[in-house]
């Protein structure tokens, strides 16, 4: 196994201590989470690797050494590979145990540091305690995602057990960046907003939420690349800065210039009506989740975030406001919401 570097920190680039920069390889790395990390680590010195297809619309990192395959083709990744190792590998895009399975034959003799990014949606939904730490158990019925990824930490725990493999465990809760609105149908929502039509919002909307911004989560993530006391751990990596959804509509109605009408809908009736928006409310958003960042502080002590999710709402608004051909509606997520309104309506007195 390669030996994961001791490092230093000298005018925040990270070395080392043989003077070397970091090898690291995203897979991935042109993502809304991983673009950030990808911008950090290549300010720090990082020498970063990025493996991925070409089709992300998020141009790669200027200075990162793009290698281009497809992951899910192990024997053909070996040859981009030949002879490359890594003091740290990520692995942005692996949803699947077989997925997991395959990454650790492939790195087990390639890299010092294996990080899976997992979910926060993986804990116990609804949670038995809050807030929600590192020990919370893994365990959401409702969403198959997040159940996957609760299998692939057993199936990383198991190989770390039985033969030393250098896993770390990552779970981001809801990560954003100025290309992604926290509604189901995107642009959708805000179009029906400036259009001065209500809006559908789970639960009565009291509940609460945590948004992280991509640029607060890289400086988690890339604190854990190379670090030894990172081995055998999982951490999440979240704001905490704590919202109800009828702030977090409020907050995006602002930055677009708009008062919003908002209906709330029974989760449980959303789903009935249409079950991805459902599962993806079921398995997560309708329950509070707070989070405590003792943990990853411990290890990273500069985590400490800073962007509010009203600065954060101003840079999405600002990006689909530049480019109108960004501005997708979607036919079926604005009739649902239409039906859902007039079921509310029907079912509550004059």
């Amino acid at each position: 196994m390669i030996e994961v570097k001791l490092l230093r920190y000298v005018a925040g680039r990270i070395y080392s201590l043989k003077g070397n920069p970091m090898k690291v390889l995203f897979i991935g790395g042109t993502g809304i989470i991983s673009s950030a990390c990808s911008e950090l680590a290549l300010r720090q010195g990082i020498e970063l690797y990025l493996l991925n297809r070409g089709r992300s619309i998020r141009p790669a990192a200027e200075g990162a050494i793009s290698l281009h395959g497809d992951i899910r083709q192990p024997a053909s990744i070996s040859a981009v590979l030949g002879e490359l190792s890594f003091d740290a590998v990520v692995e942005w895009v692996a949803f699947t145990p077989e997925q997991v399975k395959a990454d650790i034959e492939l790195f087990r003799n390639r890299s010092g540091q294996y990080v899976f990014i997992s979910s926060a949606s993986a804990y116990q939904k609804p949670a038995g305690f809050l807030p929600i730490t590192e020990n919370t158990p893994l365990d959401n019925p409702f969403w198959q995602y997040s159940r996957n990824k609760a299998a692939c930490e057993a199936l990383l725990e198991q190989a770390g057990r039985q033969e030393g493999f250098p896993f770390t465990i990552v779970r981001p809760s809801h990560t954003y960046d100025r290309t992604l609105l926290p509604f189901h149908g995107g642009y959708t929502t805000v179009a029906r907003m400036r259009a001065g039509k209500p809006v559908v919002v789970h639960g009565d909307g009291t509940s609460l939420w945590t948004m992280t911004h991509h640029r607060d989560f890289a400086v988690g993530l890339i604190g854990l690349l190379g670090n030894p006391h990172a081995i055998g751990q999982s951490y999440h990596i979240t704001s905490d800065e704590l919202l109800s959804w009828n702030q977090i509509y409020t907050i995006v109605a602002e930055a677009a210039g708009v008062e919003p009408q908002l209906v709330h809908v029974p989760s449980e009736l959303i789903a009935w009506y249409d079950p991805e928006w459902g599962s993806s409310l079921l398995g997560d958003k309708a329950y509070s989740m707070l989070f405590d960042n003792h943990k990853i502080r411990q290890l990273v002590p500069q985590f400490q975030p800073s962007i509010p999710f009203q600065q954060g709402a101003q840079e999405i608004i600002a990006w689909y406001d530049e480019d109108a051909r960004r501005q997708v509606v979607y036919p079926q997520n604005d009739e649902v919401q239409d039906r859902l309104i007039a079921a509310m309506k029907r079912a509550l007195p004059e």
